[in-house]
């Protein structure tokens, strides 16, 4: 089935897409203009990112490392030598992220340099050395799996002998809309995606990849910040919803019925709600450049990484102060408005003002 059919839509459907794009691109627009004399912010945010993404990603696909965990290890990956397999698969993927985010300029959407990614992404993962870099030569499917160990099958992909095929006319359909310029860019990634996930063309990787190829392809569209909050912890956070949208077109998959309204729709607003955190970012920086001390600064920071938060939740945070002087902080930040909270004794809550 011609891949440009899959996006073949009501008027209604089209609407909403047209909206979700604008709001998408406006903020594109905005960001450009924004001073870039806040260097040093956007790289903490970027490392930041950068650890939320890995932590998130290798979690989607079963792996258990904490973002703090993924931290400390990154810390030691000169260290060539891994525990489990949770932390092989991290020291590839932060690997594979990170050749994106220097070079995303040079990498070009072909066989050899996604092959060369997919290498990348699985260059410590032991059990996988034979078929890295290589598309499947058995059957896989597309499994979740879940924190509990459980798993569930939810759909079936290319098989092995038409998988080389499949990504070839991919890759040429890309092309040509790139060259006609003829569809947003947001749609053409969005499936994009949604066409190599269905493929499934490596024998294990391809939900992580998938992820790094959406980064690719935004930055390589000017989507440059896409760098500075993670893509990927949103897509975790939002984990049943990602699998129902890609079912939804499965369900119908190399008919004249399949359709990725869906999709796309998750996909847009994955970005937009990905836009409105890093403008809360940005906000609560713009708040600490007002002078807060450092302690200040902290409750903050674990405010907005946490909230709603409790006195409890910050004070497990800020070992060494007095649970009496966070509260004096936070009686500071709500004065001057820097904070609002809910409920009352125990049952109080922070949140950043919006």
């Amino acid at each position: 089935m011609d891949i440009s059919k899959k996006i073949e839509f009501t008027s209604a459907t089209y609407q909403q897409i047209i909206s979700k794009i604008a709001t998408i691109d406006r903020f594109k627009g905005s960001w450009k203009t924004l001073t870039m004399t806040e260097n040093q912010h956007l790289k903490e945010l970027r490392k930041i990112a950068t650890i939320e993404s890995i932590g998130s990603s290798t979690r989607i696909e079963g792996a258990t490392l904490t973002d703090t965990e993924v931290e400390k290890l990154l810390k030691s990956v000169k260290i060539k030598k891994f525990k489990t397999r949770d932390e092989e698969e991290v020291a590839g993927y932060f690997e594979a992220l990170k050749a994106i985010l220097e070079k995303y300029k040079t990498i070009k959407l072909i066989e050899n340099e996604v092959h060369n990614l997919h290498n990348i992404l699985l260059k410590y993962s032991s059990k996988d050395q034979r078929h890295k870099g290589k598309y499947k030569n058995l059957s896989n499917k597309v499994v979740a799996n879940y924190q509990d160990g459980t798993q569930r099958t939810i759909f079936n992909t290319t098989e092995p002998h038409l998988t080389a095929v499949a990504m070839e006319n991919l890759f040429l359909w890309q092309n040509e809309r790139e060259k006609k310029n003829d569809l947003h860019p947001l749609l053409l990634i969005a499936t994009f995606v949604y066409e190599f996930l269905s493929i499934h063309p490596y024998q294990d990787g391809n939900g992580r990849l998938s992820r790094l190829l959406t980064t690719l392809l935004l930055m390589k569209k000017d989507y440059l910040f896409i760098q500075y909050v993670s893509f990927e912890n949103i897509i975790e956070t939002k984990k049943e919803e990602y699998y129902r949208a890609l079912m939804d077109g499965q369900k119908n998959r190399n008919t004249q019925k399949e359709k990725i309204d869906k999709w796309l729709l998750f996909f847009l607003d994955c970005i937009i709600l990905l836009i409105e955190r890093l403008e809360a970012k940005y906000q609560v920086y713009n708040q600490l450049k007002k002078g807060l001390n450092p302690r200040q600064q902290k409750i903050m920071q674990q405010i907005k990484k946490l909230q709603p938060a409790s006195v409890s939740d910050i004070e497990r945070t800020l070992k060494g102060h007095s649970r009496n002087t966070i509260k004096k902080d936070l009686a500071y930040l709500l004065a001057e408005e820097f904070i609002i909270k809910t409920g009352e004794l125990k049952g109080t809550k922070y949140y950043i003002k919006p």
